[in-house]
């Protein structure tokens, strides 16, 4: 049975025509496209996302996937031995590039009114016991398969692995003093946010799966992560934080967190768990390579990071990592 047929037997929707949207394949019918997901994670996850989608919509974000019940109700279809949930979307957003900061921190505004805490999709108060289970878990899958893959990627991952271990480790240490600090307010609450902010608030559809429930320097920290990785300015990353700061202005508490999670080495990380799965080991090693070359400007970043948003650390008395 094609995906045509699928939706009109189990969803009673016609489609007029299949399209390419993005990175899926879409299924048009009037005003609405519909997109089909295989379900590869916990229900639950799934539910949560959608309770904050469906909110999203409420409150005029009204160009976010939405998940469907079926024609017997279910938000999940079995076919052919495959779990699946129909999305739909009838909006699509103009893409829109300006004022970036300004308009994550309205989306911030909006979620951090979302008045549930989810448990499968929150990392709120958590980073640091979430830290330390990915770092003991990559640490361990590493030299696994630096033993089944002698080739060069691996032995890279090998030379690097103290290092990435040790800035981890400050990281996490960094993350659990700030924890003793009192200098916040009502910005520091909960929000609704992205697993990685790489510009989706850019895109002409919020796609659901993104979404998870955090501080809100989650955000601000990746997409910081993201300008310096790519050579980005600081010019152009205050420009962002003082759009952001025009609506909600962060707390002592907030940045803090903010150079505690561009410490930690997300982005290398990510790259070692995408590699557990990719065959691809000349892509990895490249990749891998970009990255090791960009981090003494990555660092030189963190060295002055206080100093270049206008903050005097010393006279607010906020600690920093003194090696870097």
């Amino acid at each position: 049975m094609p995906f045509n047929d699928f939706l009109s037997t189990y969803y009673g929707i016609q489609v007029d025509e299949k399209i390419g949207f993005d990175r899926e394949e879409g299924y048009r019918t009037g005003n609405h496209i519909n997109f089909i997901t295989s379900v590869e994670n916990k229900e639950m996850v799934y539910l949560e996302q959608a309770s904050l989608a469906y909110f999203l919509r409420d409150n005029h974000i009204d160009h976010i996937t939405l998940p469907i019940p079926n024609l017997q109700g279910e938000w999940f279809t079995s076919y052919h031995n495959n779990n699946y949930m129909v999305m739909q979307v009838a909006n699509i957003q103009q893409m829109d590039k300006n004022f970036e900061g300004r308009r994550l921190a309205e989306f911030h505004q909006i979620g951090s009114r979302y008045q549930y805490q989810p448990k499968e999709i929150s990392s709120y108060g958590k980073w640091k016991s979430l830290w330390i289970e990915k770092l003991d878990y990559v640490e361990a899958k590493v030299e696994k398969e630096a033993n089944k893959n002698p080739n060069a990627y691996y032995r890279l991952v090998m030379d690097v692995l103290p290092y990435i271990i040790g800035i981890s480790e400050n990281a996490i240490q960094y993350i659990r003093e700030s924890e003793t600090e009192t200098r916040f307010h009502e910005v520091d609450q909960g929000t609704i946010t992205f697993h990685r902010y790489h510009h989706q608030l850019n895109d002409s559809i919020l796609w659901i799966d993104n979404l998870v429930y955090d501080h809100p320097i989650r955000d601000i920290a990746e997409h910081i992560r993201n300008c310096i990785v790519k050579g980005e300015s600081k010019e152009k990353i205050l420009q962002f934080l003082n759009e952001y700061q025009s609506v909600r202005p962060l707390s002592v508490f907030s940045f803090r967190l903010l150079y505690g999670r561009l410490l930690f080495p997300a982005h290398i990380l990510d790259l070692f768990i995408h590699g557990f799965t990719e065959e691809k080991d000349e892509i990895l090693y490249e990749e891998l390579r970009q990255l090791l070359d960009n981090q003494t400007y990555y660092e030189d970043m963190l060295r002055n990071f206080y100093e270049s948003l206008d903050i005097n650390p010393k006279i607010l008395n906020i600690p920093v990592v003194n090696w870097l």
